[in-house]
């Protein structure tokens, strides 16, 4: 099983994984987070992008004003920057976006360890399930995201999981 937390299995990944990690290294995305324990999470990392999808990287902050302005510091400069505060699941976040050449790239923190923040967690859980389940169950969940479901849902629909994708798929045992 390939460690989701080091960015170098994508250095052998599909094309776009492989751009992905020439644009996070050419740009030192990951070295300059480094202090926050920055990990690249949702769909890219574990084959069910979509054309549209960007690049997540969820971050751990201890101190959310020094965060905040590493964060401006690092990236202000990029094409279409734009950073907020923000409440999710009663946790205080910080969001960034912007541009790096053809990727969107959103920049996720929290005060929460990047292992145990639900991004990092989903991408875990689900990579086990698309490898248990095989190549047509994963191209069906391209097909849901294509047709308009987030990953959660999508993966919901196939697996039956009724109430709360998100919630559900924290406890989904293969």
């Amino acid at each position: 099983m390939i460690d989701l937390s080091n960015i170098e299995y994508l250095k052998t990944g599909n094309p776009k994984q492989v751009r992905a990690y020439e644009i996070l290294k050419q740009n030192k995305v990951m070295e300059v987070l480094s202090e926050f324990d920055p990990i690249l999470a949702g769909t890219i990392p574990i084959n069910i992008d979509i054309e549209n999808s960007d690049l997540d990287i969820i971050c751990y902050w201890e101190n959310k004003t020094e965060f905040v302005s590493r964060v401006s510091s690092l990236f202000e400069n990029k094409t279409d920057f734009k950073i907020q505060e923000t409440i999710i699941d009663q946790h205080e976040s910080v969001v960034a976006n912007f541009k790096i050449d053809d990727f969107e790239i959103e920049i996720f923190g929290q005060n929460i360890p990047t292992k145990n923040q639900n991004a990092y967690k989903h991408m875990v859980i689900e990579n086990e399930i698309l490898e248990s389940k095989g190549e047509n169950f994963r191209l069906k969940i391209i097909k849901l995201k294509q047709n308009g479901y987030k990953t959660e849902p999508a993966f919901g629909e196939l697996l039956g999981l009724k109430i709360n994708p998100y919630l559900e798929l924290l406890e989904y045992k293969l």
